[in-house]
Formats: structure tokens, sequence, C-alpha cells
């Protein structure tokens, strides 16, 4: 799971979750002194609850040692901000522990400045070969019609907003080197790919960057071997100097596990990959951040540039890369965050669509349509702050409703667990099956369930049961659902919607409502309503209606 930001009132927390694995090299080393069975994790656990509920950021290896799932090289450059974040700690009589709000708010200004470094650096870079006009467009875009701002802004935490920099560096010290090939700049390219390999180890496709590097046609590129065969010892420089960026976490997991080399436990489908990553209604790139489909349309405008086969190669090899992880959903995360940090490559076929269309009279549309979806994502962004666009569990039908949605109702909640709706019921007759307004308590123990009523129906095929309740939970709300089930013999149809949706609260009276379609077979079952729940339930229902509704 993915952290996705502080409820308003809540304290700023930018170690917690996915965070708390990236961070954890800095408090046990310099706090705690314990990098091997971080047994100071559940203590502060129990006071700061940044875990997520089981220690799930570590595994115990065969020598009795905990290593972190996680590799060092966000915490390596966390660093110089931890040891600020200590001083003000020690300053203004904060806890000296890692975790108090110095640490959260060093975290955070960290990602704003790495990020903020990157863009600066990406600007730098794109001025060489663009106008300042579509650069600036380009990067307002990019910046502002993506989940850039969620992941420097709110998950600062997380690996992105620190290798979205190194992206910019790689372009600008490539440059460097192939116009005056020098050790410095070979070394700079080593230590930058040694260093985003610890921080994702995937983020090695990186080499193609340097690689491909001016080789868009067969002159420059004759030259450019002709170059690499002229400073042989530059390849060694960089060898090295990428050894160099990788050997703290190689020295962490010797000291750890006893072995140089650590199998962290990804899995891998590449014959098959997910191209839902990129389309699909859970988190595609292309659905909820729609801007970056001109990245990659950018791609055949970049014939002319030095970088052609750079960008284009490793944008391609990129995105397999991503949409081949087994865990294709990223865990919680707003649109594809895994591509996040590489959008100063992708800023190049960008810019370049731009400056391509500058003098068509069409532009304006694409302008137009840059301001709409930098509005829309900006709303989206809000809505995912509150959950409404949810970090997990998204789908087509419940995007539709929520959709520039200011005020969603329990019924739009409802189609987060179930994608049966009945848009209108006009024409349909209304027959009540249940109605009662007197409270009524439910309350189970264990696996179990609390059934609320059972009943007979007989009806036609095609109808519709819809259930309306108010219920106010005491103990059990969250993984606790409102449920309805037809039985017919040993076949079930079933329906359920969460109790805490992203517009109930816990600890006051939420209502909802859901719709069930019956089919032919079901016609004449038994139909039951009941709060399922894998553990302890007490709650109230204050109000319930289910009826049929029939054509």
């Amino acid at each position: 799971m993915a952290h996705v930001g502080p409820k308003p009132g809540e304290p700023l927390k930018q170690t917690d979750w996915d965070n708390l694995g990236y961070y954890l090299y800095l408090p046990g080393i310099f706090t705690y002194h314990d990098i091997k069975a971080l047994n100071w994790i559940r203590p502060i656990d129990s006071q700061y609850h940044m875990i997520g509920g089981q220690l799930y950021q570590a595994n115990k290896v065969e020598n009795g040692n905990m290593v972190s799932k996680y590799l060092g090289g966000v915490a390596l450059m966390q660093t110089p901000f931890f040891f600020a974040g200590d001083w003000v700690a020690h300053y203004y009589h904060y806890p000296v522990d890692g975790f108090s709000p110095p640490y959260q708010w060093a975290v955070a200004i960290a990602a704003m400045f790495y990020a903020l470094l990157g863009v600066f650096f990406v600007r730098a870079f794109l001025l060489l070969y663009f106008k300042d006009l579509n650069v600036a467009i380009s990067l307002l875009l990019l910046c502002l019609a993506t989940n850039f701002l969620q992941y420097v802004a709110v998950d600062g935490g997380m690996s992105h907003a620190y290798i979205f920099p190194l992206y910019a560096l790689i372009l600008w010290v490539t440059k460097k080197w192939h116009d005056h090939p020098k050790a410095i700049w070979a070394a700079l390219i080593g230590y930058i790919i040694g260093l985003a390999t610890i921080c994702r180890p995937t983020e090695a496709v990186m080499l193609f960057i340097p690689l491909l590097w001016n080789t868009h046609t067969e002159e420059p590129a004759r030259a450019k071997w002709a170059m690499v065969k002229q400073h042989k010892g530059h390849i060694y420089i960089t060898i090295a100097f990428g050894l160099i960026g990788i050997a703290p976490q190689l020295i962490y997991w010797k000291v750890v596990t006893g072995s140089f080399i650590y199998d962290v436990g990804s899995a891998w489908s590449f014959l098959t990959p997910h191209v839902r990553v990129l389309t699909g209604w859970e988190k595609g790139w292309f659905v909820y951040t729609p801007i970056t489909i001109f990245f990659i349309i950018g791609l055949f405008f970049v014939k002319d540039y030095p970088f052609r086969k750079s960008a284009t190669w490793f944008c391609i090899l990129n995105i397999y890369i991503i949409i081949s992880w087994a865990d294709w959903r990223y865990g919680g995360s707003y649109s594809t965050r895994a591509l996040m940090q590489s959008y100063p490559i992708f800023a190049l076929p960008f810019t370049a669509f731009i400056e391509h269309i500058e003098t068509k009279r069409w532009r304006w549309l694409f302008y137009a349509l840059g301001i709409y979806l930098i509005c829309v994502n900006l709303f989206q962004l809000e809505q995912y702050s509150k959950t409404i666009l949810h970090y997990y569990d998204m789908n087509r039908k419940y995007y539709g409703r929520i959709y520039l949605n200011t005020h969603p109702t329990p019924l739009d909640m409802s189609l987060l667990d179930d994608e049966e709706v009945l848009t209108n019921e006009k024409g349909y007759s209304r027959k009540t099956l249940l109605s009662f307004t007197s409270p009524t308590t439910v309350q189970f123990t264990g696996n179990s369930k609390g059934t609320i009523a059972e009943m007979p129906i007989n009806t036609k095929a095609g109808s519709w049961i819809k259930v309306d309740a108010h219920i106010l939970t005491h103990n059990g709300f969250w993984g606790a659902y409102l449920d309805a089930e037809l039985k017919k013999g040993d076949s079930v149809k079933h329906t359920r919607v969460r109790l805490n949706n992203p517009i109930s609260q816990e600890g006051k009276n939420n209502e909802y409502t859901f719709y069930m379609q019956v089919p032919a077979f079901f016609q004449a079952s038994n139909l039951s309503v009941y709060i399922n729940r894998d553990g302890d339930y007490e709650g109230v229902i204050e109000k319930m209606e289910v009826t049929v509704l029939e054509q």
C-alpha cells in the first residue's frame, strides 16, 4: 500500500506505509544504531502509527535480521534533510526520535527541493532545443495536469520526487559529455545511474539515455562511436562510478543479510504485460491524467533531435517494464505513479509536439484542452485527498458518477463495490418488501454476519431490488459491508457496499443506497439483508427500506 496523504486536521506524516520502507535506514543508522533487528520500530509505531498495521516494510532473513524491502537510495538523498530535522528537534525541544514533526517536515521539504531542482534542470535543458514559451507551456502542463503534484507535495516520502531530478540531470550530463567529453561527465553519468538504481532498480533503464544519444541518423552515430572509441577510458570511469553509486546498498545488504545481493521479492510478467496500467479504469495513466497521451504522440516529432533514439527507446522500454510488474495496481496511487519520476524524459517529445503545433490554427484548441485538463487534474487531486477518487478500487461506472461531481451521493458510492445501478426509476412500479424506522441493533463477534431481514420474493425477471439504509456503526466501521443476497437452492447472487465509503464518517449516522437486478432464475427466491464483517461488529440500523421495482 501507498500513503495517500493526511486527512484534514491530522499531523503531517511523510514516513508511514511505503514511505517508512525508504526512510527507515536513517533513524536506524543515526538515531537508534540498529539496522539489523529494527527493535525500535514497534515502540515508535505505538506512538506515531507508521507501519500500517503490520511490518510489511521489512523481511526477516535466515540469520534472524530484518532487512528493508525498499532500497536505500531515497534515504541517501534525504540524509542532509534528516540532519537538518535532527538539529531543529534538538534546538526546539522536539523528541529526537526520527519521527517527530521536524523530521516529517524535513522529508516533505526534501521532496519539494529535489522536484524543483529537477524542474530547473529540465527547463534549462529544454531551452537548448525549444522556444521559451513552448517550454513554459510544456512544464506547466507536465506539473499541473499530471500526478506530479501528488508525489511531490503530498506523498513526498515516496521515491518518485527524488528520482525525478536524476532523470533531469542525466539529460544534462549526457549532453555535456557529448559536447565536451571529459572524465567528470563520464563519472557523473555512472554515479547518477547507480544512485537511481538503488532508489528503484527499474531505473537502470536510464542507461539508454547516454547509450543512444546522438545516434538519430547515420552520420552523428558514426561520430559518436568514434568519440567513444577515442575516450575508451571514460567507459571504465562510468562503470566504476556506477558501482560507487550502488555500493551503499550492497554494503547494507552484506551487513544485514551476509550477502552482497538480496532478492527483495519483485515479480514480473514480461510475456503478459498489463496494458490496463495505461488504459484501465482502475488507475490508468491515460485515463486519469490524459495529457500524458501527448507525451507519446510527441515521439513522432523528435526525428530531427539528437535525443530521438534515446527518448524513443527509453520511453518504450520504461513503459514496458512498468506495465510488466505483477502488482500492476502499484498499491494505492493516483494515476500511474511509477511513471512520474521519468517525466523529464517524456518532456522531450511532449515539448517537441507543442513546438510542432505552434503555427497550426488548431493550437488554440490544444491550449484550451490543456487548461481544461489542468482544472480536471486539480479537482481530481482534491477528490483523491478525500478518497472520493479512490486510491485502489476505481472502475468505469464509479468514475463516470464522480467525474467533476462536487457532491457525490450514497448511490454514487455504491458503485465502488457494485456496478449495477438503475439510472432512472421512471416507468417502474414500487413494491415495499421491508420498511422500518425503529432503531435496530446489529451485533456479532468473530467471522460472522448480522442478519437484518430475511424474506421470500416473487417478482419479474429484470426487476430491481433497491436497499436504502441509515446506519450508525459503533464498532467495526472499517471492513464492514451492507449485503443483499438472493438465494435459490445452491445458487446465490450477492451484492454488497462498504460502510466506510468516501462520504461516510465513523461515529455518524450514514446513508447507504444500492440496487441489485433480479436475474430470471431468481424470480422466486429468498432475499437476505445483513451486515457482514470479518471480525467484531456493533451498530444500529436507524432506518431501512427494501423495495422491488418492476416494469
